[in-house]
C-alpha cells in the first residue's frame, strides 16, 4: 500500500446572506476545515482522528459528512482501494457557518488529490452535496461557496445552477459565534410554512436590491438590502443571543449592517474596511462576554478560491 497522502481545506461559509434565504452563500477566508487523507489496502472510509470537535461528531463512516464524501468520490472513481481519513475541525459545530459543509468539500477536494485531481471541481459538487445530506439536509448555499469560494446565486442543486456575483473589493466582516447550539433542523421547524403575498414581494424586493448592490459595489445599499428580511429573521430571531442588541453595537462601532449568519447563532457585521472589522468583532465580543456567552471573534474577507489542496506527499 502507498503511503502517499493528501490534506486539503474548506473554508466557513455563510448561507442564505441575510435576505437571500437559501439562495446565495458566502464563503469566508477563514476559519475553516482541514482533512488529511491516505491510501488504505481495505476499500471504503476509516475515521482515522478527529480533533476539535470536544469527541461531539459520530466517528461511524456512514453518518460523518467528511467520510460520506470520501466516499462517494471514491465511487465515482471506480477506486478499489479505500483512505483513512483525519478531520481537523476548525470549525465551531452548529454555528451557522457552514460545518458540515466545511468538512465535505475539505474531504471530496483531498481525495481527489490523492487520486491525482481526476475532477474537476463540478464533478465534486455532488460528492460534497452527499455528505452534507447525510447531517445536514442536501442544499447548495454552504457547499457551493466553499467549495468554488465568493458569493455564490444558488438557484437548483447542479453545478450550472451556481452562478458567482461580484464582490465588492472593500467588503469585510465581523463574524462573532456565541456558545450556544442552534442545530439546522430547530431553525429551520420555526420557519412559517406560509408566506403572506405581500411579504413575498417585499422580500423578491430585497434580493433584486441585494444582487443590484453587489454589481455596483455599494456596501451601504448592500447592508440595508440584506437587512431586509422580513420573513426568515423574525421567526428566528428568538434563537440567537442577543440579535437586535448586537446589530445596535455593530453599528455604533461602524458596522454598516449586522445579520444572522446561516441558522445562526453566529451574526455577521458587514463593513467597508479590515479596521472596521476588527473594532466590531472586538465590540460584538465584549457584549456577549459581558451578556454571559462564551464566544468566538474574527474579521476576515470573502475567500475567492474556496476551497485548496494544502499539499500531497
Amino acid at each position: 500500500m502507498s503511503n502517499v497522502s493528501a490534506e486539503a481545506f474548506a473554508p466557513a461559509s455563510m448561507g442564505n446572506f441575510g435576505v437571500a434565504f437559501d439562495i446565495v452563500g458566502v464563503a469566508f477566508r477563514e476559519p475553516g476545515d482541514v482533512v488529511r487523507v491516505e491510501w488504505q489496502d481495505a476499500p471504503g472510509v476509516t475515521i482515522a482522528a478527529i480533533t476539535g470537535d470536544e469527541g461531539r461528531l459520530p466517528r461511524d463512516p456512514s453518518k460523518n459528512s467528511a467520510s460520506v464524501a470520501a466516499q462517494s468520490v471514491l465511487r465515482m472513481l471506480g477506486e478499489r482501494r479505500g483512505v483513512r481519513l483525519t478531520l481537523e475541525k476548525r470549525l465551531p459545530l452548529e454555528s451557522g457557518m457552514g460545518s458540515s459543509a466545511a468538512s465535505a468539500v475539505a474531504a471530496a477536494v483531498a481525495v481527489n488529490a490523492l487520486a491525482g485531481e481526476p475532477l474537476r471541481r463540478a464533478e465534486l459538487l455532488g460528492a460534497c452535496l452527499d455528505g452534507e445530506a447525510a447531517v445536514s439536509g442536501y442544499h447548495v448555499d454552504n457547499v457551493g461557496p466553499s467549495l468554488l469560494g465568493g458569493i455564490t446565486l444558488i438557484t437548483g442543486t447542479e453545478f450550472d445552477e451556481i452562478t458567482h456575483l461580484p464582490v465588492p473589493p472593500h467588503l469585510h466582516f465581523a463574524l462573532v459565534t456565541p456558545a450556544v447550539s442552534v442545530p439546522t433542523a430547530e431553525a429551520r421547524a420555526v420557519l412559517p410554512s406560509h408566506v403572506p403575498l405581500r411579504q413575498h414581494v417585499a422580500q423578491s424586493g430585497a434580493v433584486a436590491r441585494m444582487v443590484d448592490a453587489l454589481h455596483h459595489g455599494d456596501l451601504e445599499a448592500l447592508a440595508e438590502a440584506v437587512e431586509s428580511d422580513g420573513i426568515i429573521e423574525p421567526a428566528r430571531a428568538h434563537l440567537i443571543p442577543l440579535l437586535y442588541e448586537a446589530r445596535a453595537e455593530a453599528k455604533r462601532a461602524g458596522a454598516l449592517g449586522l445579520i444572522i449568519s446561516g441558522a445562526g447563532p453566529s451574526v455577521c457585521a458587514l463593513c467597508d474596511a479590515e479596521a472596521t472589522a476588527a473594532r466590531v468583532a472586538e465590540t460584538l465580543s465584549a457584549l456577549y462576554t459581558a451578556a454571559g456567552y462564551g464566544n468566538r471573534a474574527l474579521h476576515t474577507q470573502i475567500s475567492p478560491q474556496g476551497a485548496k489542496v494544502l499539499r500531497v506527499r
